[in-house]
């Protein structure tokens, strides 16, 4: 998944906030493709929501 995806999933949520979660390690994990691009596994992206689910009960 692109940023942008994965920014359109979470709904609402900044660019901004995205790279801040990255920097405190509370995104979901990404990789960077040779031009630079982030990119995060579609499956890691929903494994990561799943976590989320339970932090916030």
């Amino acid at each position: 998944m692109t940023t942008a995806e994965v920014l359109s999933e979470l709904k609402g949520i900044s660019r901004r906030t995205f790279y801040r979660w990255r920097e405190l390690g509370k995104a979901p994990k990404a990789f960077t493709l040779p031009n630079g691009e982030l990119r995060v596994w579609r499956s890691d992206f929903h494994a990561w929501l799943r976590s989320r689910e339970g932090a916030a009960a």
